[in-house]
């Protein structure tokens, strides 16, 4: 068992989860990420690190309530337990002294950019952070990953602060913040991260992502987040999770998440959580 410490909505259906996991804490690296049941019925669920602390072991995650097991998760209080805690677990993030990077994060990817930012400047880069929401009200720890990096950057689709628009604009924007990347990593949804690898495919830049596909036994075993990259099959749990943006193949994981989305919604429906969120 493992014993929640904290647990709180930060924006709009966006929660942090801070647990005791104190193995985890010593050994976890950015772009990490820990498997966890919410209860004994519940599924196992994929969570990038987003934060830790070795002195004090505990490991904190964002995440999305998007179904009825993360709904169960919505409802933790500090002191409840969860049964499994599984990690770390993927690859590390790739640290290096690149010269420029352009760190892209939305959503649930926020979160998990800031040991990325934390530690590449550590490593002598420069590295700026790019932030996008619909709106400004779902953006969250702008402090943190402002004080982590050399400039932050914030683009909202209805223009309530900083660039009005999408990831679309990206070339755009870099050109009139006169940045120039020698390598971007982008965390968050598949459309946004598809978006920015197509932005950056023409500008030659090194573009990595970090694949969010369902998994299971995060081993490779049971084959659910199967990928292709560069042609071949990929398993993001053993071989990710962050691949380059380029060679995914975009239409094929999109169909794949699609069509599991009708098993995704039926436990909520069945549970009633969704009437209580």
């Amino acid at each position: 068992m493992v014993t929640v410490v904290e647990r709180h909505m930060i924006v709009p259906n966006v929660h942090v989860l801070t647990v005791e996991a104190p193995e985890v804490a010593e050994s976890v690296r950015p772009g990490n990420f820990v498997i966890l049941r919410p209860d004994e019925q519940g599924e196992r669920i994929p969570l990038t690190v987003a934060d830790w602390d070795a002195g004090a072991g505990t490991v904190t995650s964002i995440f999305v309530q998007v179904g009825a097991s993360t709904a169960k998760l919505a409802r933790l209080k500090p002191g409840d337990t969860i049964p499994s805690y599984a990690g770390p677990l993927g690859n590390e993030t790739e640290i290096a002294r690149f010269g420029t990077v352009l760190l892209i994060g939305g959503c649930y990817g926020l979160g998990s950019l800031l040991p990325i930012a934390r530690e590449l400047t550590a490593a002598g880069n420069r590295v700026f952070v790019l932030v996008e929401a619909r709106s400004a009200y779902l953006l969250y720890w702008e402090e943190r990953l402002r004080a982590a990096s050399e400039r932050l950057i914030v683009v909202t689709r209805d223009g309530s602060r900083g660039y009005k628009g999408h990831v679309t604009r990206l070339a755009e924007i870099l050109a009139l913040e006169k940045i120039a990347p020698d390598r971007v990593i982008a965390h968050g949804c598949t459309f946004q991260m598809m978006t920015v690898s197509r932005q950056t495919r023409p500008l030659g830049i090194k573009t990595m992502v970090s694949m969010n596909p369902i998994m299971i036994d995060g081993t490779g075993m049971c084959g659910v987040c199967r990928l292709t990259v560069a042609g071949k099959t990929k398993f993001a749990c053993v071989d990710g999770p962050e691949f380059d943006g380029h060679e995914v193949d975009w239409e094929e994981f999109l169909a794949r998440r699609e069509s599991y989305r009708a098993e995704e919604a039926e436990p909520l429906r069945r549970s009633g959580c969704a009437s209580h969120f």
